[in-house]
């Protein structure tokens, strides 16, 4: 091991920030399922589950204490730039509301400007801050084109999200391998065929 990477090892200290009152109660509603599901809470490599999986849930919706609008606010410059901006394959994790288990997948996300830009981190940032909620795929779509439209103005925006559903593939009709393609699209990619196609055929497989 190298100096620096010995010194960053004895140095890093990874820091956590969880509301210590939800976490203690989130902890005590999952000790109880654990009982209700016929586990023993108190034995050895449950003791302290439910405040793992507190923190764990708390984590995967952190999604409700940010505000996307912020997100891009945050980083909006001026740009006399009339040609598509496209960000493609932002890894996104999500939690579906009506089973509580997850989904994961891709994002592409692009936007025309309009005298208006935004880094693309933001733009990741973005997807991040609705994928952590309790979600279906369909609203997160159009949650994410909403947020982009609102905040830049742009002549258009497109959103096409590719996702597995465990809620498809461990439950239910368990259909390994299926996925889920969700997409919405304002202004010029709604009216302009053509950019619309240029839109899809750049996340297309042969572009990847």
């Amino acid at each position: 091991m190298s100096n620096f990477a010995s010194y960053m090892e004895q140095n890093y200290i990874r820091e956590e920030r969880y509301d210590a009152d939800r976490i203690e109660k989130l902890a005590y509603h999952y000790r109880e399922i654990l009982a209700l599901l016929g586990e023993d809470p108190q034995r050895e490599g449950l003791i302290k589950t439910p405040e793992r999986v507190a923190k764990a849930m708390s984590f995967v919706t952190k999604g409700y204490t940010q505000d996307p609008i912020e997100i891009i606010n945050s980083a909006i410059f001026t740009e006399e730039y009339q040609q598509m901006v496209l960000v493609k394959d932002i890894e996104l994790f999500s939690m579906c509301e009506h089973h509580m288990m997850p989904f994961v997948g891709k994002a592409h996300v692009a936007y025309i400007p309009n005298g208006k830009i935004t880094g693309l981190s933001k733009i990741a940032r973005v997807v991040e801050c609705f994928a952590r909620r309790l979600q279906v795929q369909e609203r997160l779509t159009v949650q994410i084109r909403d947020c982009i439209q609102q905040a830049l103005n742009p002549i258009g925006v497109a959103v096409v999200i590719e996702a597995s559903h465990m809620c498809m593939q461990m439950r239910g009709v368990e259909k390994l391998g299926s996925a889920t393609t969700t997409s919405a699209f304002t202004g010029v990619f709604l009216k302009d065929t053509r950019t619309r196609e240029e839109f899809l055929t750049l996340i297309s497989n042969k572009y990847r």
